[in-house]
């Protein structure tokens, strides 16, 4: 998996941007632990944004990607008086 993965980004027009969604995808989830893992692409290349959840919820994903893009308008504060 780890060829296929090196293959599929290496095809992908730069600029490129690389999330890990997911519990498993950040941190191995339960085979944290197992010598088979490769996790030496994520050692080699910048990960631009993670997305922690198990599974992670579709809007979780949209507030994470629209964060790191920017396009989320801090909310106003409450004028309480």
């Amino acid at each position: 998996m780890a060829h296929a993965l090196e293959a599929t980004y290496e095809a992908v027009p730069r600029p490129s941007l690389i999330i890990l969604f997911g519990a498993c995808a950040i941190s191995g989830g339960i085979f944290q632990d197992s010598d088979l893992l490769a996790r030496e692409f994520i050692e080699k290349h910048k990960i631009d944004l993670y997305i922690p959840g198990c599974p992670p919820h579709p809007l979780t994903f949209l507030y994470g990607l629209l964060g790191y893009l920017g396009k989320l308008q801090p909310k106003p504060a409450n004028d309480v008086k």
